[in-house]
């Protein structure tokens, strides 16, 4: 179980859920549903109602193939949304990678920058963080979203995804970010292959990513690599939304293996997730094990 705490933000002693607020009319999972502010403040303060620790805020698409928009559109978009929720109490985290819209989110309230870049879209981004003083996510990336699959070659990509993280991790604390507010994020789905299996190797070693001492947050919902491994006979991807089921398998799993934090789309079933993973986890402890004392070792035996 996660004992991470990062200041600031919810400390409920377990995995915390982060729902998604897609300000977009274009992001790949949920077709700009949320687009429209009116519409993505209700759905924020219905994620929280759901069970969301945090709600993270985002206006611009990721996607693979995504184009960027302007900087004065994604404020338009983010901004207001962020402020509404903000005002109502919610801890909301700022999805974005330019500085000038993550400075401008802080004062509108957010208490969270989530930059996928992990810095590198925008270089002044680690001094925002550092002067506002708020936890920092620090994702794994090689590029924009247009030509990121190009990137995903490696040799091994556990190691190499955890040592180009704390290389960022580095540059980071050199313009002055508190460690303490630094959160990774092994970047599924981004220049990650889901034909050479990055995406399941990430997840399956997350405890290697928990061992740098950096609190550790999971995006696994809704992305194509689920998608493909529940394909159809006829190797037909399932559809972005079919693969909540699996997403919350994910988060039981990443939440055991001491994720601090999950980011999902539908929140009810995954904060229900980690919870069930946080029973089990505090039944393994030390109170789990025999009630009688084990017998002697035979003698001669060490």
């Amino acid at each position: 179980m996660t004992s991470a705490v990062v200041p600031g933000l919810p400390q409920p002693g377990r995995c915390l859920v982060m729902g998604v607020v897609n300000v977009t009319p274009d992001s790949f999972s949920d077709g700009g549903a949320w687009f429209d502010p009116e519409k993505a403040v209700r759905h924020g303060f219905d994620l929280v109602a759901e069970g969301a620790d945090i709600v993270d805020v985002g206006g611009e698409s990721t996607r693979p193939g995504a184009q960027r928009v302007s900087r004065e559109e994604e404020l338009r978009r983010v901004v207001p949304v962020i402020e509404a929720l903000a005002a109502g109490g919610v801890p909301v985290s700022v999805d974005t990678m330019r500085a000038e819209v993550a400075e401008a989110a802080v004062a509108a309230g957010a208490r969270l920058v989530n930059d996928v870049s992990g810095g590198l879209a925008d270089p002044g981004m680690p001094r925002v963080v550092a002067a506002a003083g708020v936890p920092y996510v620090v994702m794994h990336w090689r590029g924009h979203s247009h030509d990121m699959h190009s990137r995903a070659v490696y040799a091994d990509v556990v190691a190499e995804v955890r040592e180009e993280l704390l290389r960022r991790v580095d540059a980071v604390l050199a313009e002055g970010v508190d460690p303490s507010m630094i959160v990774l994020d092994p970047g599924l789905g981004f220049a990650k292959s889901p034909e050479a299996g990055h995406n399941w190797a990430l997840l399956a070693h997350l405890a290697a990513f928990a061992a740098t001492g950096y609190p550790v947050l999971v995006g696994a919902s809704r992305k194509r690599f689920l998608g493909r491994l529940l394909a159809a006979p006829d190797g037909t991807p399932r559809p972005f939304a079919g693969s909540d089921d699996a997403t919350v398998a994910i988060t039981a799993l990443a939440a055991a293996a001491g994720a601090w934090c999950a980011r999902v789309h539908r929140v009810r079933p995954n904060a229900d997730a980690v919870r069930v993973a946080a029973a089990v986890t505090a039944a393994a402890g030390p109170a789990a094990g025999p009630t009688t004392p084990a017998a002697d070792p035979p003698e001669g035996r060490a």
